[in-house]
């Protein structure tokens, strides 16, 4: 009987290490079809200029509760025809070492002039525009933008995602009337869904109350 039990528990160990999702995740396409996608860790159109370490398909992931708070923001979106676009959302830890990696050689500056221009490569960790850490690890955090379903564009906000400067800060002035309205836009149904931002950046948004807390997870967006 014994041998049986930890054939089982053996068995029961390497189908949870192989899942694409782990307990508490879901697919936010499942959850939300009509939301609009564009993985940049997927891709080479990213600060790095390759595909990021633990991305193998252009799949958002999310906790549950994170996924159930973004459709409420989804429907008022659609009312004004208007749709969310995910940039990131869960974020593996691998990925964040890659960043990381990549930010300790200070010789690749292969992406700096569309997303770095005014910052030196050496200070990305001073300014914290990289860390080991991150909260997206945690799967309660998207990156994210609004599009136009009538002309399919992404409204414009100012700057391009992951734009490292001052004028990713969801307060800078230095941006236009229209700008200033969708990024004012994003963030009041943001945070009236029960999410929070991070002031540099007005396309972060954090769960308030997330279910993984300082949780980091390592497994792959498949």
């Amino acid at each position: 009987m014994k041998k049986y039990l930890i054939i089982l528990t053996v068995i029961f160990l390497n189908f949870n290490l192989n899942a694409q999702v782990i307990d508490g995740f879901i697919y936010v396409t499942n959850e939300i079809p009509t939301i609009k996608v564009e993985l940049r860790y997927f891709s080479k159109n990213n600060f790095v200029g390759e595909k990021i370490d633990g991305y193998h398909s252009n799949t958002p992931i999310l906790t549950k509760e994170a996924a159930k708070a973004l459709k409420k923001v989804q429907k008022i979106l659609a009312e004004k025809n208007l749709s969310i676009k995910i940039y990131d959302a869960y974020r593996p830890q691998q990925a964040v070492n890659h960043f990381w990696k990549w930010a300790k050689n200070v010789n690749d500056t292969l992406m700096k002039h569309e997303f770095y221009p005014n910052v030196a490569k050496k200070d990305l960790f001073k300014e914290e525009y990289i860390a080991t850490r991150s909260r997206h690890s945690s799967g309660s955090t998207v990156d994210i933008t609004l599009i136009d379903l009538t002309t399919n564009k992404d409204l414009d906000m100012g700057t391009p995602y992951d734009f490292f400067g001052p004028e990713s800060w969801v307060d800078f002035n230095g941006v236009s009337k229209e700008q200033k309205e969708n990024r004012d836009l994003l963030q009041s149904v943001m945070l009236a869904n029960g999410f929070r931002n991070y002031p540099k950046e007005w396309w972060h948004f954090t769960l308030k109350n997330e279910p993984f807390k300082n949780i980091y997870f390592d497994f792959e967006v498949k």
